[in-house]
C-alpha cells in the first residue's frame, strides 16, 4: 500500500509540473506579444492550484520515502527516519526539488504575472529529478552522461506532453477575434514538438540502454511495462502525426469536421499521456530485472 502511494504521488507530482511547464512555455515563448497577457490570464489559476500540488506531492513523497526505508506507515512521520532520507541520494536531490517547489508555489501565487521565473523554475525541477531513480544506476562518467540523457528526456516530454492542453485552448481562440495570434502559437509549437517528439523517442532508447542495455528481459514485468509503455508512445507519435500532416492542411476558415476531429485526437494525445505518465510511475518502484 506504501509503494502504491508513492507511485501515485509520483504521477500527481509529474503531472503538475508538466502542467506547469506546458502551461509557461506557451505563455512566454510560443505566444505571441499580443497573446501573451491574454494567456497568462487563462492559465494563472491552473498554475496556482498546479503549482501547490506539485509543492505537496513533493512533500509527500519525502516522508512516504521514509516509510519505505523503514518499517512502514509508522516511520512516515518520524523525523529521525526524515533525517535518514536526507542522507541518502535521493534525500540530498529531494531537498532541493521542496526547495523550488516552495519557491515555484510563491512565485505562481504572488506573482503569477512572471510566466518565464516559472519556466525556468518547472524547468529546474525536472533537471532535479533526473538524480534520482534508475538514472542513478551508474557512476562517474557514464552516470552524469546517463543523467544528462535523462534531464534532457524529461524536458522533451513535458515539451510535448505539457503543450497538448494549451494547444486545445488555442484551437478555442482559433474560432474568433485571436484567431491568427492562435494559429501562430500553434505552429511555434508544431515545429518545437517535431524536435521535442525526437528528443523522447531518442533519449527514451538511450536510457533504456542505460538501465538495461542490448539484452532487454522482455520476460519480467519490468520488461513487459517497459513494452507497453512504447506501445502508448508509439500511438501518441502516430497522432501527432497525422494531427500535423493529414488533418492540419485540411482546415478551413470556419470550424470544420478536420478541427473536431484535431480536437478529439489531440485529447486522445493527453489521455495516452497520462497512461505513460502512470507507467513511469510505476518504474520507479520496480526493479530492471
Amino acid at each position: 500500500m506504501l509503494a502504491f502511494c508513492y507511485v501515485a504521488l509520483r504521477f500527481i507530482h509529474f503531472g503538475a509540473l508538466m502542467l506547469i511547464f506546458g502551461n509557461a512555455l506557451y505563455s512566454v515563448w510560443f505566444a505571441p506579444s499580443s497573446l501573451h497577457r491574454l494567456m497568462v490570464r487563462r492559465f494563472q489559476l491552473q498554475q496556482k492550484i498546479a503549482a501547490v500540488i506539485s509543492l505537496t506531492a513533493a512533500l509527500l513523497m519525502f516522508s512516504v520515502q521514509g516509510g519505505l526505508m523503514g518499517n512502514g506507515w509508522s516511520d512516515v512521520l518520524r523525523p529521525a527516519i526524515w533525517h535518514s532520507v536526507l542522507g541518502t541520494q535521493f534525500g540530498s536531490v529531494w531537498l532541493w526539488q521542496i526547495i523550488l517547489a516552495v519557491i515555484t508555489a510563491g512565485a505562481a501565487w504572488l506573482a503569477p504575472q512572471r510566466g518565464a521565473r516559472l519556466l525556468l523554475l518547472s524547468l529546474g525541477q525536472f533537471v532535479l529529478l533526473a538524480g534520482v531513480g534508475h538514472a542513478t544506476m551508474n557512476e562517474g562518467a557514464a552516470g552524469a552522461l546517463q543523467r544528462l540523457n535523462h534531464a534532457i528526456h524529461l524536458l522533451c516530454a513535458a515539451t510535448w506532453l505539457g503543450g497538448l492542453l494549451p494547444l486545445l485552448f488555442c484551437m478555442h481562440l482559433a474560432k474568433g477575434r485571436w484567431q491568427t495570434a492562435a494559429i501562430y502559437t500553434m505552429m511555434r509549437f508544431s515545429r518545437v514538438g517535431h524536435y521535442a517528439v525526437a528528443g523522447v523517442l531518442l533519449t527514451g532508447i538511450v536510457n533504456a540502454l542505460f538501465i538495461l542495455g542490448f539484452a532487454v528481459p522482455w520476460h519480467t514485468a519490468y520488461g513487459q511495462l517497459l513494452l507497453f509503455k512504447c506501445a502508448l508512445v508509439v500511438m501518441m507519435v502516430a497522432i501527432a502525426l497525422v494531427n500535423r500532416y493529414f488533418l492540419v492542411p485540411r482546415f478551413r476558415p470556419d470550424a470544420g469536421r478536420e478541427q473536431q476531429i484535431f480536437i478529439r485526437m489531440t485529447q486522445t494525445e493527453v489521455v495516452l499521456g497520462a497512461l505513460v505518465l502512470a507507467t513511469v510511475s510505476l518504474f520507479a518502484t520496480w526493479e530492471p530485472f
